[in-house]
């Protein structure tokens, strides 16, 4: 269903094409996305109505490395489907050694009311999975 406040899309440019599409094809498909598009400088997931793309960013744009604390994007949070969605994901991002931010503070280091998992894609943007209960 189409709604006037849905998130249509998100595009993000990365630095290595072929190793952001192994990180986020893996994480994307536990949370159910598909693929949906791709070509030779890009490929799409999509969930439902809402897609988010992935771009190679031209040489040109290569000298400025990203920052999430730059203007910008600070990160992307998804919802994990259930609490053992939740917890058996952080148990694969370990596996895949994955190192989790914040561990000293983990699963509440987003704050006391919800648990919540953060870990980096490989060009350093942040990414949380929160636990739905």
């Amino acid at each position: 269903m189409k709604t006037a406040a849905g998130l249509h899309h998100i595009e993000i440019y990365v630095s290595d094409l072929v190793v952001s599409k192994q990180f986020w094809s893996w994480f994307l498909g536990l949370l159910g996305y598909q693929e949906f598009q791709v070509w030779d400088r890009g490929f799409s997931f999509i969930h439902e109505t809402t897609y988010i793309v992935f771009v190679q960013t031209a040489e040109k744009y290569m000298d400025i490395e990203y920052h999430r604390c730059r203007t910008g994007l600070n990160h992307l949070a998804f919802w994990a489907s259930s609490s053992d969605h939740f917890n058996e994901t952080v148990d694969s991002l370990r596996k895949k050694g994955i190192t989790l931010l914040y561990e000293d503070r983990h699963p509440y280091a987003g704050g006391a009311d919800y648990r919540a998992a953060f870990f980096e894609d490989p060009d350093r943007i942040k990414v949380e999975l929160v636990d739905p209960s």
